[in-house]
């Protein structure tokens, strides 16, 4: 395994953010727009069967590998192919414990949520992508362990066009329900191909499970992370599709897929990245430390504002567009999602970062008491609030996130104020100019004006007080960007 420096490792890290995020700025686009026509023709009820489903596949998705992959991507050392194929023996074999029994009672989990026909071919084209899925494993950890993500991006780029594509021309042709399917399906198939035209590895069979019983070791703690993420989060929403009507839990999945499209979009492509890089970094103590303030920095630059926006224009939004009344009732559930996404930027990192120096057992009981705290609180919010109490429990759950920071600093002597508190008391001075100016905002000429100077107030008032550290970033990113390395 080649060995990476500080240097080395920010700028393949910036130029990994950059291929992310930059090219795929034609599907993020695209995906914003599939999402907006999805919720202008189909209902609330057809959202919210896609929403439940799909949380019964995402309960599959986290054995398939128990923690195996994560545990390779954090290995110091070099990774033999024995351990690749056994990984890749292992995870099949775990796979298929997974969707034959689910197959064969496919009917019966249908019927229990009351699905229809096409409900119930939605179900199995989700088990389809989930199989498909997991044959990508092994050559995208090769990807991330050698922090190579211009090749990385080339299958995500493909597969989310073919998604998001078939999203937008078959649910404007009337296919309903069915429109999810078709999508899902062209995804999955066209991810596993160029995955394995990008990144080939010599793919093989091997059933010497000791040659990864250190994998193991790292992974199932880890995996036991994510099961519990797993239980407080997509178990909850499966609950949730059988105690509430779907139209309800349409309006829950709508609220929180457009308040967490600013973590998909932004953070999401940040962690890929981190994870990797603070797993070649986790020997220096001085460059974690730089590392994680600089991601602090960068995540709440661009989530912080948004969230603003979110809370602040998102009834304006579902006024003005036409179709999108019958969102109205999601509004407060919007705006606790997005609340949500400000902690959840924080803590996340810090998550990860205590992951990649192999603390995993720590974030096990961080992930132990956050799902007790979800399954006690959501219930009674529900009873007491509807709907609407999920999100709210959501809120209030993510406030205790920022434990993390205090084991965190434990291994590490970062800042945690330093990089964000700039862009927290500018994206608050945005929040009451829009709270004194949104009464005038009655078309979507003032909508966007309205927008215009809150985003420009905000840019403006933290340049003033960290226009150093802006330039400082932005001249390293574009140094990073054009180095050949």
């Amino acid at each position: 395994m080649e060995d990476f420096d500080l240097d080395t490792v920010a700028r393949k890290s910036v130029k990994g953010i950059f291929a992310l995020v930059s090219r795929t700025f034609l599907i993020q686009v695209l995906s914003v727009a599939a999402s907006f026509i999805l919720t202008v023709f189909l209902d609330p009820e057809s959202f919210g069967i896609f929403f439940v489903v799909s949380s019964i596949v995402i309960f599959l998705n986290y054995f398939q590998d128990i923690g195996l992959a994560a545990a390779l991507i954090q290995k110091k050392e070099e990774v033999s192919k024995e351990e690749l194929r056994a990984t890749f023996t292992l995870q099949q074999l775990l796979v298929l414990a997974l969707i034959i029994p689910t197959l064969l009672f496919s009917k019966q989990i249908a019927d229990f949520y009351s699905l229809s026909s096409e409900g119930h071919i939605l179900f199995l084209a989700l088990i389809g992508s989930f199989f498909l899925s997991s044959l990508r494993t092994i050559p995208t950890v090769i990807m991330e362990r050698r922090l190579d993500f211009n090749k990385l991006v080339i299958p995500q780029i493909v597969e989310n066009i073919f998604y998001n594509a078939s999203l937008i021309i078959f649910a404007v042709s009337g296919f309903g329900i069915t429109t999810f399917t078709i999508a899902v399906v062209s995804r999955s198939v066209t991810g596993l191909l160029l995955t394995y035209l990008v990144q080939p590895w010599p793919i093989g069979i091997s059933f010497r499970f000791s040659a990864i019983k250190q994998l193991i070791n790292f992974g199932l703690p880890f995996q036991a992370n994510t099961l519990l993420a797993l239980v407080k989060d997509d178990l909850l929403i499966v609950y949730v599709g059988k105690i509430l009507p779907f139209n309800q839990v349409g309006y829950i999945g709508f609220a929180q897929k457009w308040a967490f499209l600013p973590l998909r979009l932004i953070m999401d492509n940040v962690i890929k990245i981190t994870f990797p890089s603070y797993s070649r970094l986790q020997h220096d103590p001085k460059a974690l430390r730089l590392a994680i303030e600089k991601s602090l920095f960068l995540i709440s630059f661009f989530i912080f504002p948004t969230a603003v926006f979110i809370i602040q224009y998102s009834e304006f939004l579902i006024d003005l567009i036409p179709r999108y009344s019958k969102w109205e009732p999601a509004i407060l559930s919007l705006s606790f999602f997005a609340l949500n996404t400000v902690f959840s930027s924080i803590s996340t990192p810090l998550t990860n970062f205590l992951n990649a120096i192999g603390k995993v057992k720590i974030t096990l009981y961080f992930m132990v008491f956050w799902t007790v705290l979800t399954w006690v609180i959501t219930p009674i919010f529900i009873l007491s609030a509807g709907f609407n109490g999920f999100a709210a429990a959501s809120f209030v759950i993510s406030i205790s996130s920022i434990l993390v920071y205090l084991i965190a600093k434990r291994y590490v002597n970062f800042s945690f104020t330093k990089p964000v508190i700039r862009q927290l008391l500018a994206a608050f001075l945005m929040f009451i100019i829009i709270s004194i100016t949104k009464q005038m905002i009655n078309s979507f000429p003032t909508l966007f004006m309205n927008m215009l100077m809150a985003g420009a107030l905000y840019l403006g008032s933290l340049y003033l007080v960290a226009g150093r550290e802006l330039v400082k970033t932005v001249k390293f990113i574009m140094i990073s960007i054009r180095s050949k390395s």
